[in-house]
Protein backbone atom coordinates (compact mmCIF):
# COMPACT_ATOMS: atom_id res chain seq x y z
CA UNK A 1 0.00 0.00 0.00
CA UNK A 2 1.54 3.00 -1.20
CA UNK A 3 2.28 5.60 2.03
CA UNK A 4 1.05 8.89 2.07
CA UNK A 5 3.15 12.00 3.56
CA UNK A 6 2.03 13.35 6.36
CA UNK A 7 1.50 17.01 5.56
CA UNK A 8 -1.38 15.82 2.89
CA UNK A 9 -3.00 13.70 5.78
CA UNK A 10 -3.46 16.89 7.74
CA UNK A 11 -4.52 19.02 5.01
CA UNK A 12 -6.86 16.14 3.58
CA UNK A 13 -8.17 16.11 7.73
CA UNK A 14 -8.35 19.95 8.03
CA UNK A 15 -10.23 20.14 4.44
CA UNK A 16 -12.70 17.35 5.47
CA UNK A 17 -13.45 18.54 8.77
CA UNK A 18 -14.00 22.07 7.42
CA UNK A 19 -16.45 20.69 4.36
CA UNK A 20 -18.42 19.08 7.31
CA UNK A 21 -18.66 21.91 9.17
CA UNK A 22 -19.91 23.85 6.42
CA UNK A 23 -23.06 21.99 6.79
CA UNK A 24 -23.94 23.65 10.14
CA UNK A 25 -27.05 25.74 10.48
CA UNK A 26 -26.74 29.27 9.83
CA UNK A 27 -26.85 32.05 12.73
CA UNK A 28 -30.55 32.08 13.67
CA UNK A 29 -32.17 35.86 13.86
CA UNK A 30 -34.20 36.51 16.51
CA UNK A 31 -37.61 37.74 16.47
CA UNK A 32 -37.83 41.10 17.90
CA UNK A 33 -40.87 43.27 18.69
CA UNK A 34 -39.91 46.60 17.82
CA UNK A 35 -41.86 50.06 16.49
CA UNK A 36 -40.83 51.75 13.66
CA UNK A 37 -39.79 55.15 15.85
CA UNK A 38 -38.56 56.01 18.76
CA UNK A 39 -41.35 55.86 21.49
CA UNK A 40 -40.33 58.34 23.73
CA UNK A 41 -40.92 61.42 20.62
CA UNK A 42 -44.68 60.65 20.09
CA UNK A 43 -46.39 59.96 23.51
CA UNK A 44 -50.11 59.87 22.34
CA UNK A 45 -51.39 59.29 18.78
CA UNK A 46 -54.35 58.48 17.34
CA UNK A 47 -55.08 56.52 14.07
CA UNK A 48 -56.60 53.78 12.63
CA UNK A 49 -55.10 49.89 11.99
CA UNK A 50 -54.90 49.93 8.26
CA UNK A 51 -53.04 46.13 7.80
CA UNK A 52 -52.84 43.40 10.36
CA UNK A 53 -50.00 40.61 8.76
CA UNK A 54 -49.19 37.08 9.75
CA UNK A 55 -45.61 36.09 9.93
CA UNK A 56 -44.19 32.96 10.75
CA UNK A 57 -40.89 33.41 12.85
CA UNK A 58 -38.22 30.74 13.36
CA UNK A 59 -37.88 28.96 16.73
CA UNK A 60 -33.96 27.88 17.82
CA UNK A 61 -34.52 23.56 17.14
CA UNK A 62 -33.71 21.76 20.30
CA UNK A 63 -30.61 19.11 20.04
CA UNK A 64 -30.80 15.80 22.29
CA UNK A 65 -27.33 15.19 21.09
CA UNK A 66 -27.76 12.49 18.85
CA UNK A 67 -26.97 13.95 15.67
CA UNK A 68 -23.64 15.32 17.63
CA UNK A 69 -23.00 11.36 18.60
CA UNK A 70 -23.96 10.22 14.87
CA UNK A 71 -21.94 12.79 12.99
CA UNK A 72 -19.01 12.22 15.13
CA UNK A 73 -18.90 8.41 14.41
CA UNK A 74 -19.24 8.87 11.10
CA UNK A 75 -16.75 12.02 11.26
CA UNK A 76 -14.09 10.01 12.69
CA UNK A 77 -14.52 6.52 10.46
CA UNK A 78 -14.13 9.02 7.43
CA UNK A 79 -11.03 10.65 8.86
CA UNK A 80 -9.47 7.10 9.56
CA UNK A 81 -9.21 6.49 6.06
CA UNK A 82 -7.10 8.95 5.43
CA UNK A 83 -3.34 8.86 5.88
CA UNK A 84 -1.09 6.95 7.95
CA UNK A 85 0.37 6.74 11.60
CA UNK A 86 -0.06 10.29 13.34
CA UNK A 87 -1.64 11.80 10.39
CA UNK A 88 -4.53 9.13 10.46
CA UNK A 89 -4.87 10.23 14.39
CA UNK A 90 -4.99 13.84 13.65
CA UNK A 91 -7.59 13.04 10.94
CA UNK A 92 -9.35 10.71 12.78
CA UNK A 93 -9.88 13.40 15.96
CA UNK A 94 -10.71 16.56 13.05
CA UNK A 95 -13.39 14.04 11.32
CA UNK A 96 -14.81 13.42 14.34
CA UNK A 97 -14.81 16.93 15.60
CA UNK A 98 -16.33 18.35 12.27
CA UNK A 99 -18.23 15.39 12.33
CA UNK A 100 -20.17 15.78 15.39
CA UNK A 101 -20.48 19.98 14.84
CA UNK A 102 -22.36 19.00 11.60
CA UNK A 103 -24.77 15.99 13.12
CA UNK A 104 -25.55 18.44 15.69
CA UNK A 105 -26.48 21.25 13.56
CA UNK A 106 -28.74 19.18 11.29
CA UNK A 107 -30.59 17.78 13.72
CA UNK A 108 -31.20 21.26 15.28
CA UNK A 109 -32.03 22.21 11.92
CA UNK A 110 -34.50 19.44 11.65
CA UNK A 111 -36.47 20.39 14.57
CA UNK A 112 -36.74 23.77 13.87
CA UNK A 113 -40.35 24.88 14.08
CA UNK A 114 -41.97 28.30 13.73
CA UNK A 115 -44.35 30.15 15.71
CA UNK A 116 -46.79 32.82 14.70
CA UNK A 117 -46.60 36.61 15.33
CA UNK A 118 -47.89 39.65 13.57
CA UNK A 119 -47.27 42.63 12.29
CA UNK A 120 -50.34 46.21 12.90
CA UNK A 121 -49.96 48.64 10.61
CA UNK A 122 -51.61 51.83 11.65
CA UNK A 123 -52.05 54.86 9.64
CA UNK A 124 -51.90 58.03 11.92
CA UNK A 125 -53.99 60.74 12.35
CA UNK A 126 -51.54 63.60 11.72
CA UNK A 127 -50.20 61.15 8.62
CA UNK A 128 -47.57 58.61 8.45
CA UNK A 129 -47.39 55.08 9.31
CA UNK A 130 -46.17 52.44 12.84
CA UNK A 131 -45.59 49.07 12.75
CA UNK A 132 -45.79 46.97 15.94
CA UNK A 133 -44.98 43.17 15.85
CA UNK A 134 -46.80 41.37 18.45
CA UNK A 135 -47.05 38.19 19.89
CA UNK A 136 -51.05 38.40 18.93
CA UNK A 137 -53.61 41.14 17.87
CA UNK A 138 -56.23 40.70 20.52
CA UNK A 139 -59.13 41.96 19.59
CA UNK A 140 -57.63 44.37 16.86
CA UNK A 141 -59.66 44.28 13.08
CA UNK A 142 -58.39 46.15 9.94
CA UNK A 143 -60.21 49.95 10.45
CA UNK A 144 -60.20 49.68 13.96
CA UNK A 145 -59.45 53.44 15.86
CA UNK A 146 -57.34 52.92 18.22
CA UNK A 147 -54.18 55.21 20.30
CA UNK A 148 -51.25 54.72 20.96
CA UNK A 149 -49.65 55.41 24.27
CA UNK A 150 -45.83 55.04 24.92
CA UNK A 151 -45.83 52.16 22.51
CA UNK A 152 -49.21 50.32 23.22
CA UNK A 153 -51.40 50.05 21.30
CA UNK A 154 -55.37 50.11 22.61
CA UNK A 155 -58.82 50.56 20.93
CA UNK A 156 -60.10 54.33 21.35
Amino acid sequence: MPSIPRGLSLITGIVLASTLAACAAPPRQHYQSYPSYPQQAYPTEYGRVSRIDVMQVPQGGNTSGGGAVLGGLVGGVLGNQIGGGSGRTAATVLGAVGGAVAGNAIEGRMNQGYTQAYRISIQLDQGGMRAYDVSSPGDLRVGDRVRLVNGQISRY
